[in-house]
């Protein structure tokens, strides 16, 4: 039995979402989070907000026997009040929860580090395959870069990021690296899904009006 995916996904593997229009939230709540270094696509660290025991690691969840799903709240929670209500006013099953923290780089050292993400390791089969988003907390002027085929050009979608973005990928299929050009470090909460119906809904009320996914 497979696991199930969301037909969204079948064309290019992202969607786009609209910019997030909620309540404020207070730049001091990501700035005051504890760090960690943890290096992933780039000079990166990152604060773990859910974790699979709800201990201050960025490992996987595999580490402890489990798949990429209910994660548990680190005492990050605290610091960030309103990226927490973020996450579970979605509704989905969640696992990873962190905020990253991309310093600036060379567009051709960020390509080097595209990569896959290992999101569905113990995931059982008959469950929702695990995908990403993204929401963008800062303006970096930094770019996601895509691609089916990490060694061809032509299977690349580049998206411009900006404060407020909201975006969902299958890192697992599409290789991607953030390239930040600076001069400030970016910052963005990246949360691990469950494909399922919650997320569907979720995504289809985050949909621009008018519009389907895909880069614009």
């Amino acid at each position: 039995m497979a696991h199930r995916k969301l037909p969204i996904f079948d064309e290019k593997g992202f969607v786009i979402l609209r910019d997030y229009d909620g309540p404020a939230m207070p730049t001091d709540e990501w700035m005051g989070l504890e760090y960690m270094d943890w290096k992933s696509g780039g000079d990166t660290n990152f604060a773990p907000l859910a974790s699979a025991l709800g201990e201050m690691e960025c490992a996987g969840f595999w580490d402890h026997g489990k798949p990429d799903k209910d994660g548990i709240w680190t005492k990050n929670k605290e610091i960030a009040p309103s990226l927490v209500r973020y996450v579970e006013a979605v509704g989905s099953r969640y696992g990873r929860v962190r905020v990253i923290k991309l310093n600036p780089s060379d567009e051709a050292s960020a390509v080097r580090q595209l990569h896959l993400d290992d999101n569905n390791r113990l995931n059982p089969e008959g469950e929702g395959w695990v995908v990403r988003s993204w929401l963008e907390l800062t303006d970096s002027n930094a770019t996601f870069i895509l691609r089916e085929d990490k060694e061809h050009e032509g299977s690349e979608s580049r998206i411009p990021l900006h404060k407020g973005m909201q975006l969902v990928i299958d890192t697992q299929r599409l290789w991607h690296v953030v390239h930040n050009p600076g001069p400030k470090p970016r910052y963005a909460l990246i949360t691990s899904w469950e494909s399922g119906d919650a997320l569907q809904a979720w995504i289809d009320a985050q949909l621009p009006v008018g519009e389907g996914a895909g880069a614009r």
